[in-house]
């Protein structure tokens, strides 16, 4: 079945970088977290439970070859029910994104005891968090040609 893609660009902010530099391994974590927050976000959208199609790269390196890691999603606007049909979903809303993306990562370091629960609250107040998600770069289709 042909059905849009987009990509979808998940980043975090500055200073939890250093948790993700060291432990290489919560990189794979911080994956499954963006992953969580975007079927959540379908989720509450289609007000039903679907299972959107990903492609997952994580990137570690920024511009100027600085520990800078992001994940670069492939992922289908709007994902399959348990009858296997596809929804469609409206173009993504970033900042809704970007505000799941960050409460689940919190909410993981804080699991973890990586990082305090007022820490975490703090970083949620600030006006500008650092946790970002780009997602208006769509790809092309069949449907689109």
């Amino acid at each position: 079945m042909d059905v849009p893609h987009r990509q979808v660009v998940f980043t975090i902010p500055k200073t939890l970088r250093i948790f993700f530099k060291y432990k290489r391994r919560l990189l794979g974590d911080l994956c499954r977290h963006a992953l969580r927050a975007l079927s959540r976000y379908v989720e509450v959208v289609t007000e039903t439970t679907l299972t959107p199609g990903v492609i997952a790269a994580i990137q570690t390196f920024g511009n100027r070859i600085n520990f800078h890691p992001r994940l670069h999603f492939l992922a289908t606007e709007g994902g399959m029910d348990e009858m296997g049909v596809f929804h469609m979903i409206p173009r993504l809303d970033d900042a809704r994104l970007a505000e799941l993306f960050a409460r689940e990562v919190l909410g993981f370091l804080v699991g973890r005891e990586m990082l305090s629960p007022e820490w975490a609250e703090r970083l949620l107040s600030w006006r500008h968090t650092g946790f970002n998600v780009h997602s208006l770069v769509r790809a092309k289709t069949k449907l689109e040609a």
